[in-house]
């Protein structure tokens, strides 16, 4: 119980801080950051939950660790041909926070619904359109 514990609270430490550097940095392509950033955070949380799922769960451990981790890597598959890539995301969000939901029954899925929350909130900015008026280039002075 106290891996799932820590994976947990590093996986929302990682959030946290893909979310700072995102808004800090802001990277030319920031959404394909996040993707980036929420496969590897999903993979991470699956490796560290790996030996506790294997000694419960034997080979079934590999689905249910699996599916996660699929679903992180669909929104980068889905980057690669025209679209609405956000739908995809919201989709992956949808996938991983549902399965988390499901295994946090048993108290391991818990430590996937902080990159769900960063598919959710990826996508939250792709779907919704930007209101913001047009920065205007000439000076103010």
């Amino acid at each position: 119980m106290a891996m799932i514990l820590v994976a947990t609270l590093v996986a929302l430490l990682a959030v946290l801080a893909v979310g700072v550097l995102a808004v800090v940095r802001k990277p030319a392509d920031g959404r394909q950051f996040v993707r980036w950033s929420g496969l590897a955070i999903t993979a991470l949380v699956a490796a560290a939950l790996a030996p506790l799922t294997i000694e419960d769960s034997g080979s079934a451990a590999f689905f249910l660790l699996g599916v996660p981790v699929v679903a992180a890597a669909l929104p980068l598959l889905a980057q690669r041909f025209a679209g609405r890539t956000g739908l995809v995301d919201l989709l992956a969000g949808s996938v991983i926070g549902g399965w988390g939901l499901l295994l946090a029954l048993g108290g391991l899925g818990v430590a996937f619904l902080p990159s769900a929350l960063l598919f959710v909130a990826n996508a939250a900015q792709a779907l919704v359109p930007d209101r913001r008026p047009p920065v205007d280039p000439r000076p103010t002075a």
